[in-house]
């Protein structure tokens, strides 16, 4: 498949999350660059290497406590199937704001994912449960008496990109993009032929095409090329 041919339309969300979770990190990234969106999460990784991840984003954002102390948030019995927590504690590495409780209630309730620009602790359990969490790390120190919630289901920034309610997210052994839901569709779209040209170049390669011809022959190069308003893309 080249550039010139267009993937089939996407009809509902169902379709577009199965479209999204099909594709890999990397090909949504080449995309985003094409269609000059920044979506790739500067320093979120998946605690295990092999947990994948897709749904919409729910998001809390944390602040430093005061003299009220406040609370960490009692918000897991309320998500389910195809959430993503999406938890924003301003990249803070001393204290988590997620840990073995959270870990279990959200397996029980088969929501999709956590994400957390900061650190969570209690990982054994995620490992075990098969439980995606993407953060900047794990570390044991609670959070309690030292963060509190702020707002949620607002805009929030997550490695430096920014998630609002209802958003995409993709997680793989690479990192976490968010794909703005205003943008999804053509996303996809995107993602796919790149994803399908790199798949060509490669049968070509195991067919004994060289690198360099394959590439050619494929247009390589200009897969990820932006072109301002998306005059002249190919």
């Amino acid at each position: 498949m080249t550039l010139a041919d267009t993937p089939t339309a996407i009809e509902t969300e169902n379709d577009l999350l199965a479209r999204i979770g099909a594709l890999s990190t990397s090909g949504l990234s080449d995309a985003l660059d094409r269609l000059g969106i920044d979506g790739q999460a500067l320093g979120i990784a998946p605690i295990d290497r092999s947990f994948r991840l897709i749904g919409r984003a729910w998001t809390l954002r944390y602040g430093p406590v005061g003299a009220d102390r406040g609370t960490v948030g009692d918000y897991i019995d309320d998500m389910g199937p195809d959430d993503v927590i999406v938890l924003d504690n301003q990249g803070r590495l001393d204290a988590t704001v997620w840990g073995d409780l959270l870990t279990t209630t959200a397996h029980r309730r088969r929501v999709a994912g956590t994400v957390i620009d900061g650190v969570c602790r209690d990982v054994d359990r995620s490992l075990s449960l098969g439980y995606p969490i993407f953060s900047r790390g794990n570390w044991m120190r609670t959070g309690k008496d030292r963060v509190r919630v702020e707002a949620t289901q607002v805009p929030v920034s997550i490695g430096g990109i920014r998630v609002e309610p209802g958003d995409f997210l993709r997680g793989d052994g690479d990192g976490l993009v968010v794909v703005p839901a205003a943008r999804a569709n053509e996303i996809v779209v995107a993602a796919e032929e790149i994803e399908n040209a790199e798949q060509s170049i490669r049968e070509a390669v195991e067919a004994g095409v060289s690198l360099r011809e394959a590439r050619i022959r494929h247009r390589y190069h200009d897969l990820q090329h932006h072109t301002p308003d998306g005059e002249g893309d190919a």
